[in-house]
């Protein structure tokens, strides 16, 4: 909204300059035109001069932004959408371009007219757009090239600029359900998290929400954000990226992962399923979750706190260091004891694993 306001005072101040300078323009010209035309009387010469007055300031108040304020405007949101590592691959390719223009000016100047006037500018722009298109293009290749130098540089130890330019998108639900500030404690989500004004004003809106749940899970995201702006070894940016012509904050967040070709980290499922959908690569940390757990096969032992009843009857449940639920099928009895159980059973749903196991006796058998 700021950044809207600023806009429309820069854009009318620069039609107020239109306005002067194309008026003053169509005073010059409406003379020029009576001279040319040889008038007889002044007045004639006077109403061309008012008349191209009206008409150039009039001109200047509405054309003024179309070729000043509106295409800068433009230019800068295209940038906005390009990520840090294309921008500093095109300004390297920009400035290798433009030395090579000026090497090869001084021959370029020495040929026979009309060429030696010509063709250096023409270098310019030919280079120049060559030395961007070649350093976009090969990007990834570059950086790691600066990649490779760093590490040795730092005595072989491993180089953080890919990682520090791999930009991640953060969306609501996962900054709301915290776990990725432990995440990033770990080291293992290296680089840049974005966050877009369009999710911070969405977890505000929840933040200030009437309903208590809804604002204590608003608070709690803002806690979140806090606490990873702290962490030394990862670097968080809100910005103010948005994607023009959608409403939705999910369908902006695939939009903008779609540009700057960075993953998306979430724990929405309805977002996972349409991000996937559209090509854009999903971090999700249900899944991660599930994935560190431990694994247990059918027949193995493990001790286990068996602390409270199951559904069915005669069941107890417990639960693995990880957070693992068991279910023991006949842990009823043992409820506040730790016994060595023996897994029947190991599911995998969409919630996670479930593992089934059963007391055994003292003889080592399964107890009935």
């Amino acid at each position: 909204m700021k950044s809207t306001v600023v806009f429309r005072v820069v854009e009318f101040i620069f039609r107020i300059i239109g306005l002067i300078v194309f008026s003053y323009a169509g005073v010059s010209f409406g003379g020029w035109l009576a001279g040319l035309f040889e008038l007889p009387g002044s007045t004639e010469v006077y109403l061309y001069r008012w008349l191209f007055f009206l008409l150039g300031g009039l001109g200047g108040f509405i054309l003024t932004p179309y070729f000043t304020t509106r295409p800068a405007r433009a230019i800068r949101i295209k940038l906005g959408h390009l990520s840090a590592e294309t921008l500093f691959a095109g300004l390297v390719g920009l400035i290798v371009g433009l030395l090579t223009a000026a090497l090869l000016s001084f021959p370029f100047s020495q040929l026979p007219n009309p060429f030696g006037q010509i063709l250096p500018f023409i270098g310019v722009i030919a280079f120049s757009y060559l030395g961007i298109s070649l350093f976009v293009m090969r990007q990834g290749d570059i950086m790691g090239l600066f990649s490779a130098l760093s590490g040795r540089s730092e005595g072989g130890s491993s180089s953080s600029w890919t990682n520090l330019n791999r930009t991640i998108l953060l969306d609501t639900s996962v900054i709301i359900d915290g776990r990725v500030a432990d995440i990033a404690k770990t080291g293992f989500l290296p680089g840049t998290l974005l966050i877009p004004r369009f999710v911070l004003n969405e977890l505000q809106y929840i933040a200030d929400s009437p309903d208590g749940l809804r604002r204590q899970r608003g608070r709690r995201g803002m806690e979140v954000l806090a606490e990873l702006q702290k962490l030394p070894n990862i670097l968080v940016r809100i910005s103010d990226i948005n994607a023009e012509g959608v409403r939705e904050v999910d369908d902006k967040l695939v939009v903008l992962a779609r540009q700057l070709k960075c993953p998306i980290l979430t724990n929405d499922f309805n977002l996972n399923r349409v991000a996937e959908l559209q090509g854009v690569t999903i971090l999700n940390i249900n899944e991660l979750a599930n994935a560190v757990k431990s694994v247990v096969l059918p027949s193995e032992h493990m001790t286990l706190n068996i602390f409270q009843e199951g559904k069915e009857f005669g069941q107890g449940v417990g639960y693995m260091d990880d957070g693992t639920m068991v279910v023991v099928e006949n842990g009823h009895d043992y409820i506040g004891e730790y016994k060595e159980v023996v897994v029947t059973k190991v599911l995998q749903t969409a919630a996670g694993r479930m593992i089934f196991a059963r007391v055994e006796d003292e003889n080592g058998k399964k107890k009935k």
